[in-house]
């Protein structure tokens, strides 16, 4: 079926691979560009909008999908992380098979940009209709379709952007570098803000840290000032600021967890090690369950505007607008038990406390374990790989079914047991209510953390060259 796709892989945009290898300043030079016009996009508004404050149904995943509302990066990586998840799910369930010849990996290359744009046109396409930019009929059909135009080719521009760093040409991938910079900038933003509210204790500034100095230096009560700066609810306070650097030093001790396989090789006498680490699918996992979660809430809150006296799609979710805000939140169905509960509903709601829990472990788990297969990192492929380079294990017959025997110890395990790991951090940095949510702060340490391995790496390929 992967081959299907064939007729279309003229017209689909593909970024070149390059012909040597890019020096690393170069690359820096490629990164750096590539957020430069993300961040760009991110403040550039949509042309044609009539009204913006309507409920927002990706108001849960915007920090974690790189994404801004009203403007350019409106989707962000919603298209392609969906598109991946999409693909990982037919592959998982053999309705897809890859071969290992380059032309059906070309074409499974193909077919999830494809898809990538095809949802990129359908989620376009829906907020449009759903009324997110105001009624269509306000809206003229000649701006409801520059609007789409505008989502579908700055969805496209974030295909290639993401290709071209896969490539070789800079560092990562752009989905890693704009969720880490869209999860930077919102603790950023929530620990300095001088934007000012008012929740009926006074005049109050948003950012924590900035909260805090001015409860100190214009409050009488200097205990009850640092009391209110610790514990003030609805607004980032010094507790989640310290939950969030609490959960940043947990993860990145839990990146140093990896088992060392010793191989050498059959040319040279050269012994090294081959590191299985604990988070082997990296940020995956947690990724595509945003991805899931988001397109969840996503269709139920527009199934819900549309027809909310229909018994099915309140059993998908009801949705009720919190307070004076046009957000809506989930208060049941099954969005409701997918949403992160509060700490006091481990007592007061039991049910939605342990569906969420297991919700989270079971598909982290299940996303990672399936994520080696699709990504090409499964023992057979690292046996292959080690073999193709003449390497063996120390130990070990020369052999791909021996390899393979040996890594199936190591690898499922650290797959399944990392992703469990990944949505246990998660949950509990939500708990804690760290800033950005435990989602966001897992993705923003892992990624930091794998640019600076990528750093490390290329300081020490240029080093040897000179």
């Amino acid at each position: 079926m992967i081959h299907l796709v064939k007729p279309f892989i003229p017209i689909i945009p593909e970024v070149q691979k390059p012909e040597k290898n890019v020096p690393f300043k170069e690359k820096m030079l490629w990164t750096t560009l590539a957020l430069l016009i993300f961040l760009v996009c991110s403040q550039i508004p949509l042309y044609g909008i009539v009204n913006s404050d309507a409920s927002d149904p990706l108001y849960w995943m915007r920090a974690i999908l790189a994404s801004n509302r009203g403007t350019l990066m409106e989707l962000g990586i919603s298209p392609i992380v969906t598109s991946s998840m999409v693909m990982q799910l037919l592959t998982g369930v053999k309705i897809l098979s890859v071969g290992d010849d380059e032309e059906s990996k070309n074409c499974m290359r193909a077919a999830e940009k494809l898809v990538g744009m095809l949802i990129t046109l359908g989620q376009g396409a829906a907020y449009i209709f759903g009324g997110m930019y105001g009624d269509v009929g306000l809206l003229g059909w000649g701006n409801a379709s520059l609007i789409l135009i505008q989502l579908v080719i700055s969805g496209i521009m974030v295909l290639c952007l993401d290709e071209m760093l896969q490539k070789g040409y800079g560092l990562g991938s752009a989905i890693s570098l704009f969720i880490a910079t869209n999860i930077c900038e919102t603790i950023i933003w929530q620990s300095f803000s001088f934007h000012t509210v008012n929740y009926g204790r006074g005049v109050e500034y948003e950012g924590a840290i900035i909260a805090t100095i001015h409860l100190l230096l214009f409050r009488n009560d200097k205990v009850r000032a640092l009391k209110e700066a610790f514990y003030r609810p609805d607004l980032p306070n010094l507790t989640n600021l310290l939950a969030t650097v609490f959960i940043f030093i947990v993860v990145i001790y839990f990146q140093g967890f990896r088992v060392d396989i010793p191989i050498k090789s059959q040319r040279m006498r050269q012994t090294t090690t081959y590191p299985i680490k604990l988070f082997y699918t990296s940020n995956m996992p947690i990724i595509l369950q945003t991805a899931l979660v988001s397109n969840l809430f996503f269709f139920s809150q527009l199934l819900y505007k549309k027809f909310p006296t229909n018994i099915f799609v309140s059993l998908f979710g009801s949705w009720q607008a919190y307070r004076n805000s046009p957000q809506s939140f989930p208060v049941g169905g099954l969005c409701y038990y997918l949403s992160p509960p509060a700490l006091s509903d481990v007592f007061h709601d039991p049910i939605h406390f342990s569906f969420y829990v297991v919700f989270v472990l079971g598909s982290c788990a299940l996303f990672s374990r399936t994520w080696i297969e699709v990504s090409g990192s499964s023992p057979r492929d690292v046996a292959r790989q080690l073999l193709d380079q003449k390497m063996v294990i120390v130990g070990h017959r020369a052999s791909e079914g021996a390899t393979i025997a040996y890594l199936k110890r190591y690898i499922p395990t650290a797959a399944a047991f990392g992703g469990l790991c990944i949505g246990f951090l998660s949950i509990s940095a939500d708990f804690m209510g760290a800033i950005g949510s435990g989602t966001g702060i897992l993705l923003a340490v892992s990624i930091i953390y794998q640019y600076y391995e990528q750093f490390v790496k290329e300081q020490e390929e240029n080093a040897v060259l000179f």
